[in-house]
């Protein structure tokens, strides 16, 4: 491919981003939404999480390579779940996660 034939992908790719994300930020900047509306996209971030979580952990065959390596994510899940309920903080589920998978790894 030629370097104009990625420069039209990448215009297409930023045009599409422009449209469907920030364009409707924009668009309802200065509009009172309802409140069934607001309940509904409070859900997104926890949606968002869930199908992280839920996608490393529930892997078809993960005990194929033995019970403790394929344990770890879901010991490891456990404080994230009592981290979340108490912070109620995205980041911090995060960091917790991260550092308990990265500990129970180099531990087991």
């Amino acid at each position: 491919m030629s370097w104009g034939t990625y420069l039209i992908i990448f215009a297409i790719c930023v045009g599409t981003i422009v449209i469907f994300r920030v364009a409707p930020m924009f668009a309802l900047a200065d509009k009172e939404l309802p409140d069934n509306v607001i309940t509904m996209l409070n859900f997104i971030p926890v949606a968002a999480f869930a199908a992280l979580v839920a996608n490393d952990i529930f892997t078809p065959g993960a005990f194929q390579a033995g019970f403790w390596p394929a344990a770890l994510p879901y010991v490891a899940a456990i404080p994230v779940i009592f981290c979340a309920l108490k912070t109620r903080s995205l980041a911090l589920c995060i960091v917790v996660g991260v550092a308990i998978y990265a500990l129970l790894f180099y531990l087991v």
